[in-house]
């Protein structure tokens, strides 16, 4: 499984990459982009397997990123690790398709809860 991690933060990256190692998704391969517009040219050449993306970020933010994706047909699994989780972007992730959006800080077991289920379908 290819995964695509997509955040401005190279040692938020890292720490994603980390926690999936931890939550036991060592073996899966993952590239890694600095914000939606970089990760939106890779996941085109790519196609990842399913996107974990941060939600504020320069050039195109991770909502932005999220409905460029959906607008070129892409249906890859994606969902969100950011520091911001209110109810109403919780609303505007789910409405935009995301399947998930993990609030930072976070644990393995954050993300087996939540990428268990995408990941093993």
């Amino acid at each position: 499984m290819k995964i695509l991690i997509v955040d401005d933060s190279k040692a938020m990256r890292m720490i994603v990459s980390r926690t999936l190692r931890q939550a036991g998704y060592g073996d899966h391969e993952s590239k890694e982009a600095n914000d939606g517009v970089e990760a939106l040219g890779i996941a085109r050449e790519w196609q990842p397997d399913l996107i974990i993306s941060d939600w504020n970020m320069p050039n195109m933010n991770g909502i932005e990123f999220l409905q460029a994706l959906k607008g070129e047909g892409f249906s890859t699994p994606f969902g969100f690790v950011t520091t911001e989780g209110s109810a109403q972007m919780r609303q505007t992730a789910e409405e935009a398709g995301a399947k998930f959006l993990i609030t930072k800080p976070f644990t393995a077991d954050t993300f087996k809860t939540q990428l268990g289920p995408i990941l093993s379908a």
